[in-house]
């Protein structure tokens, strides 16, 4: 599987939405609970967030052929890049496509940043560990 990382377009945005609607319900419930799988999807993965993300251009995406695979949205201010989403659709886990948006981001927007930090959820070893 050949993958593409690029900038997030508008188009992408329902797609992107797709991604956090597969990935988190695995990643998050045992952690954490269907009520805070429900509540964060609503919460972090609304359309209209996702579309001001992509406007901002604050989201790229890894693409296999048609199909957004995957997705990062972070956030830099004061020299410090926040990564706020870095999730990849099952059935890509383990192509680069991950290692490709981190690599993206990082030496991207966050090419001049002192500090990168990864925001996850205690308990949430393979983010951790990634």
């Amino acid at each position: 599987m050949t993958v593409i990382v690029r900038p997030a377009a508008a188009a992408d945005v329902e797609a992107i939405v797709n991604v956090g609607r597969v990935t988190w319900p695995a990643a998050y419930t045992a952690i954490a609970g269907e009520d805070y799988v429900s509540r964060g999807l609503a919460a972090w993965w609304d359309p209209a967030d996702i579309a001001q993300a992509v406007r901002g251009g604050r989201a790229l995406v890894a693409v296999a052929g048609e199909q957004v695979v995957g997705v990062a949205t972070y956030s830099v201010a004061d020299e410090v890049l926040d990564l706020w989403k870095l999730y990849v659709l099952p059935q890509a886990q383990g192509t680069g496509a991950g290692s490709a948006l981190l690599t993206a981001v990082v030496e991207g927007p966050g090419a001049a940043a002192r500090e990168i930090r990864l925001a996850h959820l205690d308990g949430n070893d393979r983010a951790r560990a990634f």
